[in-house]
């Protein structure tokens, strides 16, 4: 049984995340209108989007090397109040290309945000609930992603667009002062000099197996990213309408969702490393089929399976990365696992979407498959190879 003096940080944890993320998502399914309602078309709305991922991915990395360097409530603090006075600053755009610059904003405050209360979840944990700690954490934070656009569009018919974004920002400011009164300590800081303190960061990336976990993170998140982006198209193709995409939307978020507990309490108990492989084949195999099917049920059917393969995937690998790294340099390497999630979707969506022209959408999935395929078979030689001494606590 947990202590009590864990678990009340880490039920903070969960309350802090789900708040976050839930009033940062409100946004998600106005942003694309209120930019179309100043004029944008699809691809200004393609690179506002593209904007914020490409922030996020490239900015996860120094945030997360500050948050081992001065602990981890300053950046997760200064994280929600950017993403908080962006939502501010969209309610004062006239043209698409301001929007833009608002969503650089919020991708920067998403990457101060996510790889400290990833750190912190671990610091707050024994080591043999890891698995259990990541499951409940990421169950929180995808209700929120779910409940967040559903909540907004509602909000948007109702009081309109630009009002939701005064509602995510004001949200986000309480979550700020939440965050600033309740946010638990991570570990003691070390009084290292900044060249040191460098140079240890920088070891991480000759640790074999956490680079094995960065290759499934970036393999699974272009498959994704493929799947967001153009499951919609594959199905209106089909002759299907935006309600049964919605609904093969919602197969895979809730199945991936109600997955997360059961999955990181299992993977306290088996080794971590075979549900990643599984994950990455339940991942391979739904996309590869995906561009096969026609038929609705079978649609929802890979949709099930990829949300198994997503839930198994990601819980085991926060916990194997939390697992194999210490403590002073966990903020840097979830900031890694946090770039791999965003450009991976960004690679998957963009590449991909270059490539569809020519190969179609069939071709495409069975490629995608492909590549979640090719890291499952790199990752287990990679995961064989021992720790290096120079990151062992």
């Amino acid at each position: 049984m947990t202590p009590r003096h864990t678990l009340t940080p880490f039920l903070l944890l969960c309350l802090i995340g789900f708040a976050a993320f839930f009033s940062s998502y409100l946004r998600i399914p106005v942003m694309p209108l209120l930019a179309a309602s100043l004029g944008a078309g699809p691809a200004q709305v393609g690179t506002i989007n593209g904007a914020f991922m490409l922030t996020a991915g490239m900015f996860s990395i120094p945030f997360g090397l500050l948050a081992d360097r001065i602990g981890r409530k300053i950046p997760i603090i200064a994280g929600i109040s950017a993403t908080a006075v962006s939502s501010l600053l969209v309610t004062q755009c006239h043209q698409p290309g301001e929007m833009a610059a608002a969503y650089v904003l919020f991708g920067v405050g998403l990457a101060a945000f996510a790889p400290g209360m990833l750190s912190l979840v671990a610091d707050v944990m024994p080591p043999g609930r890891l698995g259990q700690a990541y499951g409940w954490y990421t169950t929180a934070i995808y209700i929120a992603m779910t409940l967040g656009p559903a909540t907004g569009g509602y909000l948007a018919k109702a009081v309109g667009f630009r009002q939701v974004f005064v509602i995510s920002g004001s949200l986000l400011a309480l979550v700020t002062l939440l965050a600033l009164l309740v946010l638990p300590q991570g570990p003691p800081r070390h009084k290292t000099d900044l060249h040191a303190a460098l140079s240890a960061s920088f070891d991480l990336l000759h640790h074999r197996q956490l680079l094995a976990c960065l290759l499934a993170t970036v393999g699974s998140c272009i498959g994704f990213g493929v799947f967001l982006t153009f499951l919609p198209l594959y199905a209106t193709q089909q002759g299907y309408d935006a309600a049964h995409v919605g609904l093969v939307f919602a197969a895979q978020a809730m199945t991936n969702v109600v997955g997360r507990v059961p999955i990181g309490n299992l993977s306290d108990r088996m080794e971590r490393r075979r549900l990643v492989a599984v994950g990455l084949i339940c991942l391979a195999v739904s996309l590869a089929a995906l561009g096969q099917f026609v038929q609705l049920w079978q649609m929802l059917a890979c949709a099930v399976v990829m949300g198994v393969g997503m839930a198994l995937t990601f819980t085991a690998i926060g916990a194997l990365i939390a697992e194999l790294v210490p403590a002073v340099q966990r903020g840097l390497a979830m900031g890694l696992y946090n770039s791999c999630v965003y450009l991976g979707m960004m690679a998957g969506s963009t590449v991909m979407g270059l490539a569809l022209k020519r190969i179609g959408y069939a071709t495409g999935f069975i490629t995608a498959g492909v590549v979640v395929l090719m890291t499952l078979v790199l990752f287990f030689p990679m995961m064989r190879q021992k720790k290096p001494e120079e990151t062992s606590t």
